[in-house]
């Protein structure tokens, strides 16, 4: 009798229940060319799941899934051993996959599903140069992280946070005409650094707001997607020194990192908020410090840092005028669960050899 092949996946974390849900499913049938069955066997902080008998000879192999059992990331250590020998890895966008840890995994690992839209944390092309497949979740997370975004916006223009302290601490004694003022949108001049999927849903849901025009710059002109709102393709210093609110939303590459720089918050307006809900990488923090506390430009807010979390000694903690949030982008029920059964139907189909859902094409 040959043996039968086993096919293990590696979850570097908890995921939703949708995600796990699903991977649950394909572990009670046959999925493909593999099937499993799951029975929890106890690790240090890890669970194993494996088919509790010999199936019968069957030219079909059988999936053993390993995850680690925390909300917490996966130290380096448990990441390397979970993921040797494994087939498929299902991962995070704090899980940096490297050339170090492919070497761990070893010529088994074929597909790679990571639980977000962005990539920056996979070594995209030293995982081409081995022919790994590697699934992402793009589409699903937009609109969530445009709602954010604006909320962010609005919360940082009108001055939210620090209103609501004012209440709490008894500084507010009576009805001020000038008493904490912001900025409002009305007729104002919105700049959005990447007119993507999610830049275009933030500028849709800010067009309400009588948005008087609005700029983008990026890689190259996008006229078909700007055309809804009248958009300017300019350069990122003209969007700087014109745009009353400016809201990063590009890609984290190797030219858009530290785009954000000195020379960028000299370029703006002392009166422009200043927002950024892609990658902390995109923003020279320092230079955004100075520039807050010089009062160079008005505000900031970030839902996005480097490092994250950010330690709670950093400079930009203690100023009144930047609010920042702990990367809740994507943060509703739904999104990350809707977010986790596309990571866990990608991870299947690659395991099966069939199109993913989404597919990274390398």
């Amino acid at each position: 009798m040959n043996p039968v092949r086993l096919m293990k996946v590696f979850v570097t974390r908890r995921i939703p229940p949708e995600g796990w849900a699903a991977l649950a499913r394909a572990a009670e049938v046959q999925v493909g060319d593999f099937s499993a069955a799951w029975i929890p066997r106890t690790g240090r902080s890890s669970l194993t799941w494996c088919r509790p008998t010999p199936p019968p000879p069957s030219p079909r192999g059988r999936c053993q899934v390993e995850h680690w059992d925390s909300d917490e990331p996966i130290p380096d250590k448990e990441l390397e051993r979970g993921v040797a020998g494994a087939h498929g890895l299902l991962c995070l966008l704090t899980d940096r996959v490297d050339k170090r840890l492919l070497d761990a995994a070893g010529a088994n690992l074929k597909v790679i599903s990571t639980m977000s839209v962005g990539v920056d944390h996979l070594a995209l092309d030293e995982i081409k140069k081995r022919g790994i497949r590697v699934g992402y979740t793009p589409d699903v997370l937009t609109d969530a992280t445009a709602e954010l975004a604006v909320s962010l916006l609005l919360t940082t223009c009108r001055r939210l946070p620090e209103a609501i302290e004012e209440v709490r601490n008894g500084g507010w004694t009576s009805w001020k005409p000038l008493w904490m003022c912001g900025y409002g949108l009305t007729q104002s001049t919105v700049g959005i650094i990447g007119l993507g999927r999610i830049g275009q849903a933030i500028a849709r849901r800010l067009k309400p707001f009588g948005i008087q025009k609005f700029l983008y710059t990026g890689r190259q002109p996008r006229p078909q997607e700007a055309a809804e709102f009248q958009a300017e393709f300019v350069s990122t210093p003209k969007l700087a020194a014109e745009s009353d609110f400016i809201i990063v939303a590009c890609s984290l590459t190797p030219a858009t990192k530290g785009l954000c720089n000195k020379d960028f918050f000299q370029q703006m307006k002392k009166t422009a908020v200043f927002v950024n809900i892609s990658r902390g990488d995109v923003v020279n923090q320092d230079d955004l410090y100075q520039a807050l506390a010089g009062g160079q430009i008005a505000a900031a807010g970030m839902d996005v840092t480097t490092p994250e979390p950010l330690p709670t000694n950093h400079p930009l903690l203690t100023l009144k005028n930047c609010v920042i949030l702990p990367h809740i982008g994507s943060a509703t029920y739904g999104t990350r669960n809707t977010m986790s059964l596309l990571a866990a139907n990608n991870l299947l189909a690659g395991l099966r050899g069939e199109p993913m859902p989404s597919e990274l094409k390398l």
